[in-house]
């Protein structure tokens, strides 16, 4: 998977995401957070645009220690050729997050000099 790093720095990635296993896929550009141990985290505006449906709310521990109440929705990822049914986060920020769960067991390459970012 091949993505870019933009003009402030932030190694980005174009995810396709659906609200259902066969439904229209709607490329999300995801900005890779090592820093988060977790999947994939969706801006609600973005949750609402691909219908995903509510599962759930889930206590999570922000970098600041501080402890939230997150809501939780199903969403269907297409990673490396296979499509997976997994449970995403929504927050109010801008871009969603990619974390470490989705990275495990791959090679990230991110070149800021050539602008790439390559996830194998």
């Amino acid at each position: 998977m091949n993505g870019f790093v933009d003009d402030r720095l932030r190694a980005l990635l174009p995810i396709p995401v659906s609200g259902s296993r066969n439904g229209h896929r709607m490329n999300i550009i995801a900005w890779i957070d090592t820093a988060f141990n977790g999947g994939l985290v969706i801006p609600r505006n973005q949750v609402a645009d691909l219908g995903l449906v509510k599962e759930s709310s889930a206590e999570a521990i922000l970098a600041d220690g501080s402890a939230v109440e997150l809501e939780t929705f199903a969403c269907f990822l297409d990673w490396f050729g296979s499509s997976y049914e997994m449970q995403i986060i929504a927050n109010d920020g801008v871009y969603p997050l990619l974390g470490t769960m989705l990275l495990d067991g791959r090679r990230l390459d991110i070149d800021y000099k050539m602008r790439t970012v390559e996830i194998t």
